[in-house]
């Protein structure tokens, strides 16, 4: 396979890569491992700096699926793409998918993956029935919130460092086909969002907005709010995009003069306010599917990721002082999305959603003055006693880290102790913090 890197293609030490061919195979007897899927983490969660990477997108084969209950088991590098290809014709979807469809059903689990669905049916290990661990000791675990249930929590949002997940069996959701109907709506500012939100809820399944970074003064927190349901409805899909970065531009194409232009014609665009609007689900669930290798538009340097979860009590005031403070330091992002999560608990001891307002933001890798920012709204967060996302993250202190999970030393009782990643040695790695 090519060379390991996370989806924000941030610069990273060498790893060796094992690929696994079957799920029956021991492990290798390496010092420190690591399952590695699909590499779209955003930071160095999915790495592991000299150590070594378990590859598993070829354990991707089908097991079992019943058309009429919608309960479906496959090995954990089968993509998420070729889950809904399966069974979406059948009548059935993901119960809960992020903005990508080309992750593996193992990375879904180790990051406990939310999507626009979350005030309805909460985080993806909600609606795991089972799945198969393996430890390096050569302990195989069937785990469940029924058997093995501390391995379950810990493993569901654990960051592949409980063992490997060899397969695994989840429950579908029923949908009459492929299309959405709803709303695509204009909003002025965070307040007009939160009430957007609050109506939203009851009637629609499915509830994200974009938000204009670059909007100042009485401008700023505008944005787009979209919301819709699976229908009933025929039509023709989209045509396959052929989109694609074809190579690594020497300096990133985000910058302050392609981020006001792109903000402010996507603000405008007629599209941007529709009622009873009719979308496939691709466009609507995975925009950036459309685009290959959107990545490298970052340039060289990569990009940095980040997204954050504060309580509802204290979002608006919060979110509003990001916003703010973004502004003033000419670093804006264009992939801005902000929605609310519901109250469904997640099942996972290490679990990122909760509830409140979660902001998910890019930013061009700029050294010094973006690690300052993004520091920056750290402090935001921890203010508000809300948490930054560990798959999105590429730089969050060991202190911050141990504020936004405080389970983390119980669920470190679950580690293996041959699995290690570059993530995990960075925010457990202060004097007395060790595991």
């Amino acid at each position: 396979m090519p060379r390991p890197m996370s989806w924000g293609r941030l610069p990273h030490g060498a790893q060796q890569v094992v690929g696994l061919s079957s799920r029956f195979e021991p492990l290798p007897a390496a010092e420190s491992m690591l399952p590695y899927g699909n590499g779209r983490s955003y930071g160095d969660v999915c790495l592991n700096d000299d150590g070594s990477l378990l590859a598993t997108r070829r354990l991707d084969r089908f097991i079992a699926f019943d058309p009429a209950s919608g309960v479906f088991e496959c090995e954990a590098g089968v993509l998420f793409s070729e889950i809904i290809e399966l069974v979406l014709p059948c009548g059935w979807f993901p119960p809960v998918t992020p903005g990508t469809s080309l992750l593996t059903l193992g990375g879904a689990i180790a990051n406990d993956v939310h999507g626009k669905n979350h005030h309805r049916l909460g985080s993806f290990g909600n609606h795991l029935i089972e799945f198969e661990l393996l430890r390096s000791s050569g302990e195989i675990l069937l785990c469940s919130p029924q058997q093995n249930a501390g391995w379950f929590a810990a493993t569901v949002g654990g960051m592949g460092l409980t063992g490997l997940i060899r397969r695994a069996k989840i429950q579908l959701r029923r949908v009459p086909g492929p299309w959405i109907r709803g709303d695509s709506l204009r909003f002025s500012g965070l307040g007009e969002f939160f009430a957007l939100s609050r109506e939203s809820d009851q009637d629609y399944e499915y509830t994200v907005s974009w938000i204009d970074c670059t909007a100042s003064g009485a401008r700023r927190g505008r944005g787009i709010f979209m919301r819709g349901n699976h229908a009933p409805a025929s039509g023709r899909p989209p045509p396959a995009s052929a989109l694609r970065m074809p190579l690594t531009p020497p300096i990133s194409l985000v910058n302050s003069p392609s981020l006001n232009a792109f903000n402010r014609l996507y603000f405008h665009r007629p599209s941007a306010q529709a009622r009873d609007a009719l979308w496939h689900y691709r466009p609507f669930f995975y925009p950036l599917d459309g685009i290959g290798n959107w990545n490298r538009m970052y340039g060289p340097g990569g990009f940095f990721q980040y997204q954050c979860v504060v309580p509802q009590s204290d979002a608006e005031a919060a979110l509003n002082e990001m916003l703010t403070r973004i502004g003033r330091s000419g670093m804006g992002s264009f992939l801005a999305v902000l929605k609310t999560f519901g109250h469904l608990p997640s099942l996972g001891m290490m679990s990122f959603p909760r509830p409140g307002a979660t902001l998910a933001l890019d930013f061009p890798n700029g050294g010094a003055a973006t690690l300052s920012l993004l520091e920056s709204l750290d402090e935001i967060t921890r203010s508000a006693g809300g948490a930054v996302y560990p798959a999105k993250d590429a730089r969050m202190s060991a202190a911050s880290f141990q504020q936004y999970f405080p389970a983390w030393r119980r669920f470190g009782e679950y580690v293996d102790p041959r699995f290690s990643s570059s993530f995990w040695r960075r925010v457990t790695k202060e004097p007395g913090n060790s595991i």
